[in-house]
């Protein structure tokens, strides 16, 4: 199926972005991580692979859809703890670094946070 263009709108947007990169941005490492912050973090994310292993299993057993509902929500919650200790990192040490910079980090920084900011709604 071929895609549709608007005036050229969203192949310029995409090309604009595409120069617009932080310098530790994807595929990039973080400038700093708090040890605690990592630690938590990896105990959290190990928490929810266990409950998602959970999850499967009471898809597979036909459990009350309500009980699952309700799993489900706390593993949502506990990523939501794991998603606020990454933004106080990220804001605490990259983007604080790349603001103080200025200029073409600065910019790239403020990008970024656009477009992670549309993610997280």
């Amino acid at each position: 199926m071929k895609r549709i263009r608007q005036n050229g709108k969203k192949s310029a947007e995409r090309r604009r972005l595409a120069n617009v990169r932080p310098m530790f941005g994807p595929g990039g490492r973080a400038r700093a991580v708090e040890p605690e912050i990592k630690t938590g973090n990896l105990k959290r994310l190990r928490r929810i692979e266990g409950q998602v292993r959970g999850l499967q299993q009471m898809v597979q057993q036909e459990r009350y859809c309500a009980d699952i509902l309700v799993q489900i929500a706390a593993v949502q919650q506990a990523l939501r703890a794991v998603s606020r200790e990454l933004w106080k990192n990220h804001l605490q040490h990259c983007v604080s670094h790349a603001l103080r910079a200025g200029g073409r980090p600065a910019r790239a920084m403020s990008a970024e946070l656009i477009q992670l900011s549309h993610l997280c709604q």
